[in-house]
């Protein structure tokens, strides 16, 4: 202490243009909450399913068939969401659909992103005749009707989950391939890429450590956006009798259980669709978001 008394620490104003560390709460209220949320809640069924109904989804019981919904007269809480036809809980049917529906859709978006983003790199990276072929191929599979590829296999094979995966995976690759391929266009002709080849990079090594990871994002956004598509797809098809086969409890086949008894037995089918409506819809906001964060023309507006 000076003979002046007590040294007080002098605070400088903040620098103006600098901008504060964005807290934690801040940082959580930018995150998409609503559609984290309901994707976390569909995971959390899919994966813990038989611990969360102590019911088979194909478990009959032509004594509890047509119960209605608990909240409705003849309703039971030991079937929440009613029965169907055959006396099968409507409840523990959405909840193992869940299963079977995320299931497709991501094993089906996995195998035509991956086959679409090696159609789109070549394409975009070699150029020439390669990209002429692979993008006539492309616009081949666009112009072929889902529903019609769909009937003539499940009319071959018969319907399986395998073959809904493929359907939906023949069906979406040239969507990425397509949008690879623009990016590709642009990215081959950076500085750095011309730099990795007067240093004698590899094509292979070229498109492996500096293309790819720069399509990541945009690979991300797609299959995010791509999602709710395929789970509309699966139940399209299931519906139609040539996706998911019956009893197995895939959200198409729910719905249309119910189809010829709408007017008495609404719930059957009713809560399925709120589940594939209420999936489509996080997913699109999840791909939307990323869609703004990662895509760097969007991030400055």
């Amino acid at each position: 202490m000076s003979a002046t008394g007590p040294i007080k620490r002098m605070t400088l104003p903040p620098l103006a243009g600098a901008r504060a560390e964005p807290s934690i709460w801040s940082r959580a209220r930018a995150l998409p909450l609503l559609p984290l949320f309901i994707i976390a809640v569909l995971f959390v069924m899919a994966v813990a399913a038989p611990l969360l109904t102590s019911y088979s989804p194909t478990e009959q019981s032509l004594v509890e068939r047509l119960r209605p919904p608990a909240w409705i007269p003849r309703g039971s809480w030991a079937h929440p969401l009613g029965t169907d036809l055959f006396g099968r809980d409507v409840l523990s049917r959405v909840i193992y659909g869940t299963r079977v529906s995320l299931s497709v859709a991501f094993v089906a978006i996995i195998v035509a992103g991956f086959i679409g983003t090696l159609v789109g790199l070549a394409a975009g990276y070699f150029g020439g005749w390669c990209e002429t072929i692979l993008m006539r191929i492309v616009d081949a599979f666009l112009a072929v009707p889902a529903v019609l590829v769909a009937i003539v296999l499940a009319s071959t094979q018969g319907p399986s989950f395998e073959n809904v995966v493929i359907v939906i995976g023949l069906l979406y690759w040239p969507r990425y391939a397509r949008q690879i391929r623009g990016e590709t266009l642009s990215i081959k002709h950076a500085d750095y890429i011309k730099l990795a080849r007067i240093a004698g990079c590899s094509a292979p090594r070229i498109i492996a450590v500096h293309v790819l990871p720069n399509l990541v994002p945009s690979l991300l956004v797609l299959a995010s956006l791509q999602v709710g598509s395929a789970i509309i797809l699966e139940a399209t098809l299931s519906f139609l009798g040539v996706g998911i086969p019956p009893p197995q409890p895939a959200w198409g086949v729910i719905v249309e259980d119910g189809r010829g008894m709408l007017a008495s037995a609404w719930w059957i089918s009713l809560f399925p669709g709120i589940a594939i409506a209420v999936t489509v819809l996080a997913f699109n906001m999840l791909g939307d978001w990323l869609r703004d964060r990662l895509d760097p023309r969007l991030r400055g507006l």
